[in-house]
């Protein structure tokens, strides 16, 4: 099954967008003649391998390499670098190409920028006296379709540079983003923001639209109704709470990683001593397509279900007279075999860290500090895990989520749990915990709390959540209805005003906007009473809405957002917009940085 997601179903036209991208690489290696030695920043290769099949660039003369600090080695009298713009690769370019000039090596080198060239790296290839030897130019790659309804900007620190470094950069990138599909498919005339970053982006779009206007004069409606902005910041409770979908849990325990995870072969029943195995994700697999947004105890019963069927089949096969059409049909179920066996695999593998005590107590815990009743028993078991040296990003994910729904620990209980944290994990974890005060993600406790004025006011918290039949959105963690998507039901529902109060609560502020002279066209505020005539793009498709967070979303996120859009009250699509699939450690370990 190939890792490029099939793009074919999806709500916007992504394949186009993705054939763009594919050519602009292929149009770089073109330029460039003759055999040609493509050297990529490592972070991009996933990114690439979305994009584009490795064979199309060995086909356009590329041999391919890692960047690193150590030399290139090749034949190649062309060497093209393939780098986002930081500091760190600029200094491996300049050691490479200081080490070909050492060895007396007669070389043409290019290096393309991704997305767009930083003066700041310029600097560095000038200060190393290299700039004169280096043709440069850049690979505008702003976004990658993960799936059909899923894109990312690739942006892994978005969320740490904007809290705790100060660094916008990321912010003017997702603009950007934005702005390429609106250049594709139309000004997009609502827009609604929560959250300083959110509300900024907000802003710069309009400033590149007045600066590099969309001609939408020969476009009657543009295909995307709805804008919903929302920073990681506004929500940090979901993302720290395990996810209990099939997909999310995949990504807990086994890290998906653009689309795929990088497995033991043993996992997926091939018997080869030490050998990785990758296992791509899309809905290209069919059967992954139908359970991926499940509950996890749901996929479960699924698959004993379609096991037991195919059972039944295969008796039927060899016991009883089949007529042609039917020996089809079972060949056609026969078919769909080895996906049946990969996920029956990974839900075998996932249930031995599921059934575990460890998991069910944290579950417990979890619920009970979203709860946000029982502040004694919370403390007392953080304080239990640190000195039992649990692993540190637990520790720390529940200490962030304890902090959050307590609006901080008093000062004693803060400054203890500080000491015994750096007692018993090491004094350089320093930089982490004050990484995660600047965030605001780890604090004293100043005054009373908002968190349960907000979990009573969105529902946050549903009793006797129905995981096989869910009704709610609540179902992707049984029982909390994820905060982020709450707010997204609201602002497709009737706009920001009628929740005025309940968004002050919230940190950073808000911001609703018609624009593009599309003020008469379709909006939220009628959704309801909406004729399916308004709902609709000239074609007769659903309207679309594009939900983007600046700074990660959670598979069980997406999971409730494709449960909402396939509600028969919801007249409209959802595509989702990220700077990084994120879960709850990995969002913990950006924060995460050693003194020494």
């Amino acid at each position: 099954m190939a890792q490029i997601p099939n793009l074919d179903n999806s709500p916007l036209n992504l394949k186009s967008f993705r054939e763009q991208s594919q050519k602009d690489l292929v149009d770089i290696l073109k330029n460039i003649r003759g055999k040609k030695c493509l050297v990529i920043d490592p972070k991009l290769s996933g990114s690439i391998s979305l994009i584009i099949q490795i064979t199309i660039l060995r086909e356009n003369g590329a041999e391919l390499r890692h960047l690193s600090a150590e030399p290139v080695q090749t034949d190649c009298t062309k060497v093209v670098y393939l780098v986002r713009s930081e500091f760190s690769l600029m200094r491996f370019i300049c050691s490479n190409i200081h080490h070909d000039t050492s060895q007396g090596l007669q070389r043409e080198y290019y290096v393309y920028f991704v997305p767009r060239r930083e003066v700041v790296c310029e600097k560095v290839l000038e200060e190393e006296n290299v700039h004169n030897l280096v043709t440069i130019g850049e690979y505008p790659l702003y976004m990658v379709p993960l799936d059909e309804d899923v894109l990312s900007f690739e942006l892994d620190l978005a969320n740490k540079e904007c809290l705790v470094d100060g660094n916008t950069s990321s912010l003017w990138h997702i603009a950007k983003a934005i702005h390429k599909l609106e250049s594709s498919f139309g000004v997009i005339p609502n827009v609604r923001a929560k959250g300083k970053a959110s509300v900024r982006i907000a802003d710069i779009l309009n400033r590149m639209q007045a600066e590099e206007p969309v001609n939408s004069s020969d476009m009657v409606m543009p295909e995307i109704n709805t804008l919903i902005l929302i920073d990681r910041e506004v929500d940090m409770v979901t993302p720290m709470c395990s996810q209990l979908t099939y997909e999310g849990l995949l990504d807990e325990f086994l890290h998906i990683n653009n689309g795929a995870m990088e497995l033991d072969s043993s996992i997926m029943g091939v018997q080869q001593e030490g050998k990785k195995m990758k296992v791509p994700l899309n809905s290209s697999d069919k059967l992954f397509k139908e359970i991926r947004d499940l509950n996890f105890e749901v996929v479960v019963q699924v698959l004993r279900q379609k096991a037991t069927s195919m059972k039944q089949d295969y008796t039927d096969m060899t016991t009883t007279h089949q007529t042609v059409s039917e020996l089809k049909d079972f060949v056609k179920k026969l078919n769909s075999l080895p996906e049946m066996t990969r996920h029956i695999n990974l839900a075998q593998h996932l249930s031995t860290f599921t059934s575990k005590h460890s998991f069910q107590s944290r579950l417990d815990m979890e619920q009970t500090l979203v709860e946000a009743q029982s502040y004694d028993i919370c403390y007392d078991y953080i304080e239990e895990l640190i000195h039992k040296q649990e692993p540190l990003v637990t520790v720390v994910r529940l200490l962030i989520l304890f902090s959050i729904t307590n609006s901080g620990l008093p000062k004693k209980n803060f400054d203890h749990l500080r000491r015994e944290l750096l007692h018993s994990y090491g004094f350089e974890h320093i930089a982490m915990l004050n990484n995660l005060e600047k965030a605001g993600l780890l604090k004293k406790q100043e005054s009373k709390g908002n968190w349960l004025t907000i979990k009573r006011n969105l529902q946050l918290v549903t009793e006797d959540t129905d995981t096989t039949n869910p009704n709610d959105i609540a179902y992707v963690f049984s029982g909390y209805a994820p905060l982020s998507i709450r707010l997204v039901q609201h602002a497709v529902r009737s706009g920001w005003r009628p929740m005025e109060e309940t968004l002050k609560l919230l940190p950073g502020p808000h911001s609703e906007m018609k624009r593009g002279g599309f003020s008469s066209s379709s909006s939220f505020d009628t959704l309801h009473g909406a004729s399916a005539a308004v709902d609709r793009v000239a074609d007769g498709r659903r309207a679309l809405v594009l939900v983007v967070f600046i700074g990660g979303v959670t598979f069980a996120e997406i999971s409730a957002l494709r449960f909402l859009s396939a509600q028969e009250a919801m007249a409209y699509d959802m595509i989702i917009g990220t700077t990084k699939i994120v879960n709850g450690n990995t969002l913990t370990q950006t924060y995460m940085e050693n003194l020494g």
